[in-house]
């Protein structure tokens, strides 16, 4: 027996799961220190509901998946508006180097999921699950990509898979980053600090520090108005029209990528074409808020379609990719990033970040970074580099990637 709900009800339903994944971050410490997103606490929690009536009496739940799909791409559109490439400037070779160090990560990610399926006797594509589409891509890339392995490649239970080994990717970068960090900085002789030598030195240098918070900090408060949300969705729905017309063609002329790829293609398009030929003056709060939202209702929609009882002939090979995945995470960020960043300080708490978003999201190598620099003190150039290639340009990275391998395994 089915149960299928609309579209109405499947906002409702989202919308309850976002509240108590809220209510159980504020009240559990666990998922606050591993910055584990609302949605997916709260989702879990409904999946494990629905696996369990699944379980007692046979009944499954079908929620609207076109409203899902919206969410998507609204989310990857906003990626894309926030991609604004005239901020390479700001963190000049340092920025470019990094983002370098990511790019190769990302491929040697993939090769080790792929070739660690493949020796286990398991399809490929659960190689690029267990790599760089949930690790470095996290739940938003997850939750992408499942549906296209499941509707075009036949692998079942892929969306569910990918929302699960993300999540553990979210808890494992926090647990090694600052441990990475730490054992490179005691390497140095660096000593902790005082608060009072802290504050000094964050006063010192302050004027340099740009955070770019444009994703880390979705709860922060922003003044919006009715004439910047009006221009933002319009953009967002220049964005969605050109997805669908691109989409339409590339079926039949091109590659067949997936519509969210056309989607944030479009987005980073129209960014640099507004900001460097027009002089547009973005709105980064409102594309921020809209984005966010987005993001959190795509989740909930996902793991209330989560089927657990798909998933559990896949532990054991998932298992040994991830806890593989984890251990060429600290090799590489303390053999690759900590050395080509400059084998100081500053490299030591960008390996940290690195560890944050290459296993987990951009949130957890900010909070990677601040347990280091809240002891050691201030590392302003990490703080400029990470946000914005963990946010922004490491999708545009992972996307170019990603459809690079997937074509070679077709």
């Amino acid at each position: 027996m089915e149960w299928i709900f609309n579209s109405y009800y499947t906002l409702i339903a989202a919308t309850i799961v976002l509240l108590v994944g809220k209510i159980m971050i504020n009240k559990i410490k666990f998922l606050q220190n591993f910055n584990i997103p609302e949605p997916v606490a709260g989702g879990l929690v409904a999946a494990i509901i629905l696996y369990a009536l699944h379980a007692a009496y046979g009944v499954s739940f079908k929620f609207e998946k076109p409203l899902q799909d919206a969410f998507m791409l609204i989310f990857f559109i906003s990626i894309g508006l926030s991609a604004d490439f005239s901020r390479l400037k700001a963190g000049g070779l340092p920025l470019i180097v990094f983002t370098a160090i990511v790019g190769i990560y990302i491929a040697v990610q993939n090769a080790v999921g792929v070739g660690l399926a493949t020796v286990l006797g398991q399809n490929p594509l659960i190689g690029l699950i267990t790599g760089s589409i949930t690790l470095t891509g996290g739940h938003g890339t997850a939750g992408a990509w499942g549906p296209v392995f499941e509707k075009e490649y036949g692998l079942i239970g892929a969306t569910g898979l990918g929302l699960a080994s993300a999540t553990f990717g979210l808890v494992v970068g926090g647990l090694i980053g600052g441990p990475v960090a730490r054992r490179l900085i005691n390497k140095m002789g660096r000593k902790p600090l005082d608060g009072a030598s802290i504050k000094a030195a964050e006063h010192d240098d302050n004027t340099t520090q740009n955070t770019n918070d444009v994703f880390e900090r979705p709860d922060q408060t922003r003044l919006i108005t009715a004439s910047s949300a009006v221009e933002t969705l319009a953009m967002f729905a220049a964005c969605l029209a050109f997805a669908e017309i691109m989409d339409g063609i590339d079926k039949e002329y091109l590659y067949d990528l997936p519509k969210f790829v056309w989607a944030l293609g479009g987005g980073v398009i129209l960014r640099n074409i507004l900001t460097a030929i027009f002089k547009f003056n973005m709105f980064d709060r409102a594309i921020d808020v809209f984005g966010n939202a987005s993001l959190s209702l795509f989740l909930a929609i996902a793991l209330l379609n989560l089927k657990l009882w798909e998933l559990s002939g896949l532990a054991g090979p998932v298992t040994i990719i991830l806890v593989a995945q984890t251990i060429v995470m600290v090799l590489y960020a303390t053999l690759v990033t900590y050395v080509f960043m400059g084998r100081d300080y500053d490299a030591a708490v960008l390996s940290a970040g690195h560890c944050g978003f290459g296993m987990g999201a951009t949130p957890t190598a900010v909070a990677n970074m601040q347990s280091i620099t809240e002891r050691f003190g201030p590392s302003h150039k990490a703080f400029l580099i990470v946000p914005m290639v963990g946010a922004f340009f490491v999708d545009l990275i992972n996307v170019a990637i990603l459809t690079g391998f997937v074509n070679f395994l077709k």
